[in-house]
Protein backbone atom coordinates (compact mmCIF):
# COMPACT_ATOMS: atom_id res chain seq x y z
CA UNK A 1 0.00 0.00 0.00
CA UNK A 2 1.33 3.45 -0.86
CA UNK A 3 2.50 5.67 2.00
CA UNK A 4 -0.15 7.98 3.32
CA UNK A 5 2.01 11.07 3.77
CA UNK A 6 2.28 12.79 0.38
CA UNK A 7 4.44 15.58 1.78
CA UNK A 8 7.28 13.28 2.79
CA UNK A 9 7.41 10.72 -0.03
CA UNK A 10 8.21 11.71 -3.62
CA UNK A 11 5.77 9.91 -5.92
CA UNK A 12 6.45 9.64 -9.63
CA UNK A 13 3.52 10.87 -11.68
CA UNK A 14 2.42 11.03 -15.27
CA UNK A 15 2.18 14.53 -16.79
CA UNK A 16 -1.59 14.49 -16.11
CA UNK A 17 -0.93 13.91 -12.40
CA UNK A 18 -1.99 10.26 -12.33
CA UNK A 19 0.36 7.56 -10.93
CA UNK A 20 2.96 6.11 -13.26
CA UNK A 21 2.14 2.68 -14.70
CA UNK A 22 4.46 -0.31 -14.55
CA UNK A 23 3.97 -3.71 -16.18
CA UNK A 24 5.71 -6.68 -14.55
CA UNK A 25 6.19 -9.70 -16.82
CA UNK A 26 7.37 -12.93 -15.19
CA UNK A 27 5.99 -16.47 -14.98
CA UNK A 28 7.17 -16.96 -11.38
CA UNK A 29 4.01 -16.09 -9.45
CA UNK A 30 5.69 -15.49 -6.08
CA UNK A 31 8.33 -13.22 -7.55
CA UNK A 32 5.75 -11.30 -9.56
CA UNK A 33 3.66 -10.74 -6.44
CA UNK A 34 6.68 -9.40 -4.53
CA UNK A 35 7.66 -7.06 -7.35
CA UNK A 36 4.12 -5.73 -7.72
CA UNK A 37 3.81 -5.22 -3.97
CA UNK A 38 7.08 -3.28 -3.80
CA UNK A 39 6.07 -1.02 -6.68
CA UNK A 40 2.58 -0.41 -5.36
CA UNK A 41 4.25 0.65 -2.13
CA UNK A 42 5.84 3.43 -4.20
CA UNK A 43 2.37 4.62 -5.16
CA UNK A 44 2.60 3.26 -8.72
CA UNK A 45 -0.19 1.65 -10.75
CA UNK A 46 1.02 -1.91 -11.46
CA UNK A 47 -0.24 -4.76 -13.62
CA UNK A 48 1.38 -8.13 -14.29
CA UNK A 49 1.49 -10.78 -16.99
CA UNK A 50 2.82 -14.36 -16.91
CA UNK A 51 3.40 -14.93 -20.64
CA UNK A 52 4.60 -13.07 -23.68
CA UNK A 53 1.20 -12.92 -25.35
CA UNK A 54 -0.44 -11.67 -22.15
CA UNK A 55 2.31 -9.08 -21.76
CA UNK A 56 1.82 -7.65 -25.24
CA UNK A 57 -1.97 -7.61 -24.83
CA UNK A 58 -1.73 -5.94 -21.41
CA UNK A 59 0.77 -3.37 -22.68
CA UNK A 60 -1.64 -2.44 -25.48
CA UNK A 61 -4.49 -1.88 -23.04
CA UNK A 62 -2.56 -0.55 -20.03
CA UNK A 63 0.02 1.61 -21.84
CA UNK A 64 2.70 1.31 -19.12
CA UNK A 65 5.40 3.89 -18.52
CA UNK A 66 7.97 1.15 -17.87
CA UNK A 67 8.19 -2.64 -18.14
CA UNK A 68 10.04 -5.15 -15.96
CA UNK A 69 10.47 -8.05 -18.37
CA UNK A 70 11.68 -11.57 -17.64
CA UNK A 71 14.00 -12.97 -20.29
CA UNK A 72 12.52 -16.49 -20.28
CA UNK A 73 8.75 -16.90 -20.66
CA UNK A 74 6.63 -19.99 -21.38
CA UNK A 75 5.58 -19.00 -24.92
CA UNK A 76 8.33 -16.79 -26.33
CA UNK A 77 11.34 -14.96 -24.98
CA UNK A 78 11.64 -11.44 -23.67
CA UNK A 79 13.35 -10.22 -26.83
CA UNK A 80 10.25 -11.05 -28.86
CA UNK A 81 8.05 -9.37 -26.26
CA UNK A 82 10.26 -6.30 -26.46
CA UNK A 83 10.05 -6.21 -30.26
CA UNK A 84 6.25 -6.40 -30.19
CA UNK A 85 5.93 -3.76 -27.47
CA UNK A 86 8.32 -1.40 -29.24
CA UNK A 87 6.27 -1.76 -32.41
CA UNK A 88 3.42 -0.13 -30.47
CA UNK A 89 5.49 2.29 -28.37
CA UNK A 90 9.08 2.83 -29.57
CA UNK A 91 10.05 4.75 -26.43
CA UNK A 92 8.79 2.50 -23.66
CA UNK A 93 11.65 1.82 -21.17
CA UNK A 94 12.31 -1.86 -20.45
CA UNK A 95 14.28 -3.49 -17.63
CA UNK A 96 15.27 -7.07 -18.44
CA UNK A 97 15.06 -9.53 -15.56
CA UNK A 98 16.83 -12.84 -15.95
CA UNK A 99 18.84 -15.64 -14.40
CA UNK A 100 21.32 -15.35 -17.25
CA UNK A 101 24.45 -13.43 -16.35
CA UNK A 102 26.79 -14.20 -19.24
CA UNK A 103 28.24 -11.13 -20.94
CA UNK A 104 26.85 -12.18 -24.33
CA UNK A 105 23.33 -12.37 -22.90
CA UNK A 106 23.64 -8.89 -21.42
CA UNK A 107 24.89 -7.56 -24.74
CA UNK A 108 22.05 -9.30 -26.62
CA UNK A 109 19.43 -7.78 -24.35
CA UNK A 110 20.81 -4.27 -24.49
CA UNK A 111 21.56 -4.46 -28.23
CA UNK A 112 17.97 -5.50 -28.86
CA UNK A 113 16.83 -2.29 -27.22
CA UNK A 114 16.52 -3.10 -23.51
CA UNK A 115 17.34 -0.11 -21.33
CA UNK A 116 18.72 -1.99 -18.34
CA UNK A 117 19.47 -5.54 -17.25
CA UNK A 118 19.31 -7.19 -13.79
CA UNK A 119 20.20 -10.78 -12.97
CA UNK A 120 18.55 -12.97 -10.34
CA UNK A 121 18.83 -13.03 -7.39
CA UNK A 122 18.32 -9.34 -6.73
CA UNK A 123 16.79 -7.09 -4.09
CA UNK A 124 13.39 -5.55 -4.64
CA UNK A 125 14.84 -2.19 -3.69
CA UNK A 126 17.33 -2.44 -6.57
CA UNK A 127 14.54 -3.15 -9.06
CA UNK A 128 12.43 -0.25 -7.80
CA UNK A 129 15.42 2.11 -7.95
CA UNK A 130 16.30 1.05 -11.49
CA UNK A 131 12.73 1.37 -12.76
CA UNK A 132 12.50 4.81 -11.16
CA UNK A 133 15.76 5.82 -12.84
CA UNK A 134 14.56 4.51 -16.22
CA UNK A 135 11.37 6.57 -16.10
CA UNK A 136 13.28 9.68 -15.13
CA UNK A 137 15.92 9.13 -17.82
CA UNK A 138 13.37 8.61 -20.57
CA UNK A 139 11.35 11.62 -19.40
CA UNK A 140 8.02 9.78 -19.23
CA UNK A 141 7.14 11.34 -15.89
CA UNK A 142 6.34 14.77 -14.61
CA UNK A 143 8.38 16.37 -11.88
CA UNK A 144 7.78 14.48 -8.68
CA UNK A 145 8.82 17.17 -6.26
CA UNK A 146 11.48 16.94 -3.60
CA UNK A 147 13.30 13.62 -3.39
CA UNK A 148 14.18 14.29 0.25
CA UNK A 149 12.64 12.84 3.37
CA UNK A 150 12.83 15.15 6.39
CA UNK A 151 12.06 14.27 10.00
CA UNK A 152 13.17 16.88 12.52
CA UNK A 153 16.81 17.70 11.81
CA UNK A 154 17.33 14.38 9.96
CA UNK A 155 17.36 14.50 6.15
CA UNK A 156 17.60 11.65 3.63
CA UNK A 157 17.97 12.24 -0.12
CA UNK A 158 16.50 9.31 -2.06
CA UNK A 159 18.36 10.22 -5.25
CA UNK A 160 21.88 10.91 -3.98
CA UNK A 161 21.59 8.58 -0.93
CA UNK A 162 23.01 11.37 1.22
CA UNK A 163 21.93 11.46 4.87
CA UNK A 164 22.52 14.34 7.27
CA UNK A 165 21.49 15.18 10.81
CA UNK A 166 21.83 18.73 11.97
CA UNK A 167 23.87 19.40 8.85
CA UNK A 168 26.40 16.64 9.66
CA UNK A 169 26.81 14.02 6.93
CA UNK A 170 26.15 10.41 7.99
CA UNK A 171 27.57 7.46 6.04
CA UNK A 172 25.28 4.41 5.83
CA UNK A 173 25.51 1.00 4.24
CA UNK A 174 22.86 0.06 1.65
CA UNK A 175 20.82 -1.91 4.18
CA UNK A 176 21.11 0.80 6.85
CA UNK A 177 19.95 3.35 4.28
CA UNK A 178 16.89 1.29 3.32
CA UNK A 179 16.00 0.70 6.97
CA UNK A 180 16.26 4.42 7.73
CA UNK A 181 14.26 5.28 4.63
CA UNK A 182 11.45 2.97 5.77
CA UNK A 183 11.46 4.53 9.24
CA UNK A 184 11.47 8.04 7.79
CA UNK A 185 8.62 7.25 5.42
CA UNK A 186 6.59 6.31 8.47
CA UNK A 187 7.47 8.94 11.10
CA UNK A 188 5.80 8.59 14.51
CA UNK A 189 4.37 5.23 13.41
CA UNK A 190 5.28 2.09 15.36
CA UNK A 191 6.69 -0.52 12.96
CA UNK A 192 6.84 -4.15 14.08
CA UNK A 193 9.84 -6.39 13.43
CA UNK A 194 7.72 -8.38 10.98
CA UNK A 195 6.83 -5.25 9.00
CA UNK A 196 10.48 -4.16 8.89
CA UNK A 197 11.66 -7.60 7.81
CA UNK A 198 9.06 -7.74 5.05
CA UNK A 199 9.84 -4.28 3.68
CA UNK A 200 13.61 -4.00 4.14
CA UNK A 201 14.79 -7.58 3.71
CA UNK A 202 11.85 -8.97 1.69
CA UNK A 203 12.65 -12.39 0.23
CA UNK A 204 16.42 -11.96 0.80
CA UNK A 205 15.94 -12.35 4.56
CA UNK A 206 18.21 -15.15 5.76
CA UNK A 207 16.29 -16.15 8.87
CA UNK A 208 18.41 -14.43 11.52
CA UNK A 209 15.93 -13.56 14.24
CA UNK A 210 18.00 -10.65 15.54
CA UNK A 211 18.74 -8.96 12.21
CA UNK A 212 16.31 -6.09 12.89
CA UNK A 213 17.70 -5.42 16.38
CA UNK A 214 21.21 -5.56 14.97
CA UNK A 215 20.59 -2.98 12.26
CA UNK A 216 18.56 -0.75 14.54
CA UNK A 217 21.60 -0.69 16.84
CA UNK A 218 23.84 0.19 13.87
CA UNK A 219 21.53 3.07 12.93
CA UNK A 220 21.37 4.35 16.50
CA UNK A 221 25.16 4.55 16.68
CA UNK A 222 25.20 6.68 13.54
CA UNK A 223 21.98 8.69 13.87
CA UNK A 224 21.57 9.16 17.62
CA UNK A 225 25.13 9.01 18.98
CA UNK A 226 25.87 12.15 20.96
CA UNK A 227 22.44 13.59 20.12
CA UNK A 228 18.93 13.41 21.49
CA UNK A 229 17.54 10.02 20.36
CA UNK A 230 15.15 9.80 17.42
CA UNK A 231 14.85 5.99 17.17
CA UNK A 232 12.83 4.48 19.98
CA UNK A 233 11.95 0.92 21.01
CA UNK A 234 8.46 0.10 22.20
CA UNK A 235 8.87 -3.18 24.01
CA UNK A 236 6.70 -5.89 22.49
CA UNK A 237 5.48 -3.58 19.70
CA UNK A 238 8.41 -2.50 17.55
CA UNK A 239 10.31 0.66 16.67
CA UNK A 240 9.39 4.25 15.94
CA UNK A 241 11.31 7.22 14.59
CA UNK A 242 10.21 10.68 15.63
CA UNK A 243 11.74 14.17 15.80
CA UNK A 244 13.81 14.90 18.85
CA UNK A 245 11.80 17.07 21.25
Amino acid sequence: MAPTSPTSVPVLQRPDGSPVRVLVVDDEANLTELLCMAMRYEGWDVKSAASGLAAVRTATEFRPDAVVLDWMLPDFDGLEVLRRMRAQDPNIPVLFLTAKDAVEDRVAGLTAGGDDYVTKPFSLEEIVARVRALMRRTAVVAGEGDARLVVGDLTLDEDSHEVTRGGDEISLTATEFELLRYLMRNPKRVLSKAQILDRVWNYDFGGQANVVELYISYLRKKIDHGREPMIHTLRGAGYVLKPAS
